[in-house]
């Protein structure tokens, strides 16, 4: 009995702190608690979703720690241990079997592009095109970032998954026309009105079922 695979799509987009780091770790490092981290990202999260054109994503981030009671200085804190970040366990098993069966991988993330190439080097994971919101000029889910990731990709929208972090991505690859795979790792509260993405999963272990159509001959 012989099993071939269907390729659904030809490239797959990632946002890169939730969907494949655990940056949440280091944010509760930083604030000192989990519960102080995740008030912490969760309005820096509601910042860069209503923020629109790029302002300097350090200040966000020192912005949304006063909105929550912190210290501004946690931000530099931040920033200064991003190569500290770990990809999710399975991160660089399933992105090499999708680099193995020929998917061109990319990167859409609100980080400045100096932290996301810190970034981007604890993946431990080549990219085909790596799109920062300072690179766009504009944070998600503004439509440009997902844009301009396509457009180097020189791929279809139709014809790519997008695998989002947090709810917020649901708006912006929905406005592109990007089927959308929601790795939920944190258990987030989707905003009021969130399109419902192709899948809600909380490890990326599906991600190949999504991406390849596997058929029993």
């Amino acid at each position: 009995m012989a099993t071939s695979a269907e390729r659904r799509f030809d490239a797959v987009l990632f946002d890169l702190l939730t969907a494949l780091l655990d940056s949440w770790a280091l944010w509760n490092n930083v604030a000192g608690s989990p519960k102080g981290g995740r008030e912490w990202r969760g309005a820096y999260l509601r910042r860069t979703y209503e923020t629109g054109a790029y302002r300097p994503y350090e200040v966000l981030v020192a912005e949304a720690a006063v909105e929550v009671g912190l210290s501004p200085r946690l931000a530099a804190q931040l920033a200064a241990r991003y190569s500290e970040l770990e990809p999710w366990p399975e991160v660089r098993e399933v992105l090499g079997a999708l680099r193995r069966e020929g998917v061109a991988l990319a990167i859409v993330t609100n980080c400045s592009e100096t932290l996301a190439a810190k970034a981007v080097a604890c993946a431990g994971v080549e990219f085909d095109a790596v799109v920062t919101a300072e690179r766009a000029g504009y944070y998600k889910p503004d439509p440009r970032p997902y844009r301009m990731a396509l457009d180097e990709l020189g791929a279809l929208a139709g014809r790519c998954l997008f695998v989002a972090g947090s709810a917020y991505d649901l708006f912006g690859a929905s406005r592109v026309g990007l089927p959308t795979y929601w790795h939920d790792r944190v258990v987030m509260r989707p905003p009021p009105h969130a399109p419902r993405p192709m899948a809600h999963q909380r490890s990326l272990y599906p991600l190949l079922d999504a991406v390849f159509r596997r058929d029993v001959e």
